[in-house]
């Protein structure tokens, strides 16, 4: 929530605003207003404000359509709306409700009461806004949105996705020869690097063991290119940690090397565990087999290995190299795979 709340005054009668903006600025609000519920949501996007106060009958769109509209969208449905409108009948006060509104304020409104009612709007905010953050602070971006939107249950379902697996190579060696407290500042910066990639390229950065992480395309956000992504992204990666490596090198810093394996494949995707404790994970032989790749890199001396689902899956953009068939623990049937080239 911003440091000092601000409140979006949704009124297509000038005096209504004036009064609100008057009164609102003496008790230490921000204000910003809108004439109808079209410029509202133009404005919500604008100005991401803390709470609405909202009348019904406005032109281009009242306001029951504008409060539908917002509690519709996941970034703005948490945006607490109180109505404030002279129509007082029961069934538009209960309309408003059903659609979302915290509150609905008869006008001419008692100022004592208003801002009772905003004061706990916003502190209900706060606290939405603190539980969406703690979310998100240990659980992907994506995963944290589902969270919001659908809630929690255990299980999964069938789906079809493309696992990254990215780790470190030498870790062992790298843990050993240097400060710990510099081994954590480099891990950091390498999470932050691959996650933050990832996320832009619409994965899911779903298990951090270590040195590794482990990466999802196609779950729970499903894209029907998620292969093509899964290695665009990995090509990113790679770039950026040359970047990266130049960095650490100009003040004499050790420098790190990632493999990446990249495999396509179906898979239950879900919530497993308790529910006290649980995560999001993907089970499946593509799981299981982009870590196989991935340490397959360290065999073939190249960056990228994907297997031939994830090359099928891709367009005449992304050039790869032939690394002919193997055989990986765990499997029966030997694998064609890739070498991505860039």
């Amino acid at each position: 929530m911003n440091k000092t709340p601000r409140i979006l005054i949704v009124d297509d009668e000038p005096y209504n605003v004036d009064y609100l903006e008057q009164e609102l600025s003496e008790a230490g609000y921000e204000t910003v207003s809108a004439k109808d519920g079209q410029e509202a949501l133009e404005l919500v996007k604008k100005h991401a404000p803390d709470l609405i106060l909202m009348d019904v009958m406005m032109p281009v769109m009242d306001g029951f359509t504008a409060l539908e509209q917002l509690k519709a969208d996941m970034d703005t449905r948490d945006i607490p709306v109180v109505i404030i409108s002279a129509n007082t009948d029961l069934k538009r006060m209960v309309k408003g409700i059903e659609l979302g509104a915290e509150d609905y304020l008869p006008k001419p409104f008692e100022p004592v009461l208003l801002h009772a009612r905003i004061q706990s709007c916003l502190e209900k905010k706060r606290l939405r806004d603190e539980h969406r953050r703690l979310i998100r602070t240990f659980t992907d971006s994506h995963v944290a949105d589902e969270l919001m939107k659908q809630g929690f249950s255990l299980g999964g379902k069938q789906t079809r996705i493309t696992a990254l697996f990215s780790d470190i190579r030498n870790f062992t060696t790298i843990t050993e020869a240097n400060d710990p407290a510099d081994v954590i500042e480099l891990i950091n910066e390498y999470y932050s690097i691959v996650i933050d990639t990832v996320q832009a390229f619409g994965g899911n950065a779903n298990q951090m063991q270590g040195d590794g992480v482990m990466c999802f395309f196609g779950a729970p956000v499903f894209y029907a290119d998620h292969a093509q992504r899964a290695v665009q992204c990995a090509i990113e990666i790679v770039k950026k940690l040359e970047v990266f490596n130049q960095a650490r090198a100009e003040r004499e810093a050790f420098s790190i090397q990632v493999g990446i394996g990249i495999a396509t494949g179906r898979v239950v995707a879900g919530y497993a565990g308790t529910q006290s404790r649980a995560t999001y994970i993907c089970v499946g032989d593509p799981v299981n087999l982009s870590s196989r790749l991935e340490t397959h890199t360290k065999v073939v001396h190249r960056a990228i290995v994907i297997d031939d689902y994830t090359h099928r899956d891709l367009d005449d953009s992304i050039t790869v190299e032939p690394l002919g068939e193997e055989l990986f623990k765990g499997k029966t049937v030997p694998v064609r795979i890739f070498a991505v080239v860039f």
